[in-house]
C-alpha cells in the first residue's frame, strides 16, 4: 500500500530524514518508534505532502505522491491525524468532525460515520455543541482520531495520538486503534509511548537520527535488548 524509498528531506541546510526506505502492506498496522528528534513526524509530514522530499520517492497504491499535494493525497484516501491535534478551536465538536468528512468522495455516509464516531467516543458526543478549544486536552485528541476517521480513509496516520491522555481515554484510544485494525483499516502510528505501540502493531520500524536501525515484527523488538534499553526502560 505504501512504497518509501531512500528518502531525504531537509529544514534548511539541516538533514533530518537520511535514506529512509519501508513499506507498509494493506492491513497493517506498523509502528514508528524513536527518541525526540529521530524523525517520525517529520516523515509523516512527507508522507501527507505537508513536506517536500528533497530525494527519494513516496507511492501509495502505485501512486507516486511525493510531488502532490496534500488534498490530492487526501483525496486517494492518505489521512494524517497530526501531532497536537490542529482542530479548529472555536469551531465545535460537531464542526469540526463535520469538516473531516467534507472532501470525502462518498458522503452520502457520512452521517453514517458520524454515528459510529459519538458511538466509539461517547464523549464527543456529551460534546458536540461545545467549543473544540475549550475541551481537555485527551477531549481534542479523541475528536482529532475522530476527525479523521470522518473521511474513510484507506491509510491512516496517527502521530503521537496518546499524547495527553489519561488512563482511561488512553484505553478507550487503544481499543479503537485494535478495533481499526481487526476491521481491516491500514494504520502508521507514531508514538512516544513505545510499549503501547509494541503492543498494538504487527511490525515496527525504530528511528534513530533520520535513519531506520532495526526493524521487524513487534514480537521480535519487544524481546530486542537495545529495544528492551532505550524504549522500554528494561535493563537485563
Amino acid at each position: 500500500m505504501l512504497d518509501i524509498e531512500d528518502l531525504y528531506v531537509r529544514y534548511g541546510n539541516v538533514e533530518v530524514l537520511k535514506g529512509i526506505s519501508l513499506s507498509i502492506k494493506e492491513g497493517e498496522l506498523v509502528t514508528l518508534i524513536g527518541a525526540n528528534g529521530a524523525g517520525k513526524s517529520t516523515l509523516l509530514r512527507t508522507i501527507s505532502g505537508l513536506l517536500r522530499p528533497a530525494k527519494g520517492s513516496i507511492r501509495f497504491q502505485e501512486v507516486r505522491i511525493d510531488h502532490l499535494p496534500p488534498y490530492s493525497i487526501l483525496e486517494l484516501g492518505l489521512v494524517h491525524v497530526p501531532e497536537r491535534r490542529a482542530l479548529f478551536p472555536a469551531m465545535t465538536v460537531m464542526e469540526n468532525l463535520e469538516l473531516g468528512g467534507y472532501r470525502a468522495k462518498d458522503k452520502g455516509r457520512c452521517a453514517e460515520r458520524l454515528k459510529k464516531m459519538f458511538q466509539d467516543f461517547p464523549i464527543l458526543a456529551e460534546r458536540r455543541n461545545q467549543l473544540a478549544g475549550t475541551m481537555s486536552g485527551g477531549e481534542q485528541q479523541m475528536c482529532a482520531v475522530a476527525r479523521g476517521l470522518m473521511f474513510g480513509p484507506k491509510l491512516l496516520l496517527l502521530d503521537e495520538p496518546s499524547l495527553g491522555l489519561s488512563p482511561l481515554l488512553l484505553e478507550m484510544l487503544c481499543k479503537t486503534i485494535r478495533t481499526l485494525h481487526d476491521d481491516g483499516l491500514t494504520v502508521v502510528l507514531v508514538e512516544q509511548n513505545a510499549y503501547m505501540a509494541l503492543s498494538l502493531a504487527d511490525r515496527a520500524y525504530v528511528l534513530e537520527n533520520g535513519r531506520v536501525i532495526l526493524y521487524g515484527p513487534t514480537c521480535e523488538l519487544l524481546r530486542n535488548e537495545q529495544v528492551k534499553k532505550a524504549y522500554l526502560g528494561i535493563s537485563s
